[in-house]
């Protein structure tokens, strides 16, 4: 089988869209996405700047998996950084090496771009996916923890709720 990677193209985002649905049921947030395919086309490939990118990973030709990534920025460094939104593999493809050599293409990528960080989250119950990154070399950041604010709540900090 011939793995191979390239970066996504417009006519990808069914694809991008349903592994991203797939991604949301096994992490137990299937009810959470609505995302649409006008969203992500238009996020990834309208105007001047894209919002996000993405790498697709193709056994024989056939989509496997992607890599979803956007770049942040660090005041501490002065630096942007890739940040890894979404990373996902097919279950039959799983253990193949698809997800490491997503993994290992975003870093050159990052590299490339300069950047001085490569960052995801994971989330604490997935032993499986927090095992595979720290044997890439990862380090999880235990002294930082996420805040988010959405929904009513981000409207009412925004004073408008």
């Amino acid at each position: 089988m011939t793995l191979s990677l390239r970066s996504a193209e417009p006519a990808d985002v069914p694809t991008i869209l349903h592994f991203v649905r797939e991604l949301a049921e096994f992490e137990r947030e299937a009810d959470k996405v609505v995302a649409t395919e006008a969203l992500l086309h238009e996020a990834m490939f309208e105007g001047g700047r894209p919002q996000a990118e993405a790498v697709i990973a193709e056994l024989n030709g056939v989509a496997v998996g992607m890599a979803l990534f956007f770049h942040n920025f660090s005041t501490w460094t002065g630096w942007r950084g890739l940040y890894l939104e979404d990373l996902y593999v097919t279950p039959e493809a799983r253990g193949g090496g698809v997800g490491k050599a997503l993994l290992r293409h975003l870093a050159a990528l990052a590299v490339e771009r300069g950047c001085t960080r490569f960052e995801w989250s994971v989330l604490d119950w997935n032993e499986k996916a927090i095992a595979f990154y720290r044997a890439m070399g990862a380090e999880p950041m235990s002294e930082w923890t996420v805040h988010r604010v959405s929904g009513d709540a981000l409207a009412r900090l925004a004073g408008q709720g």
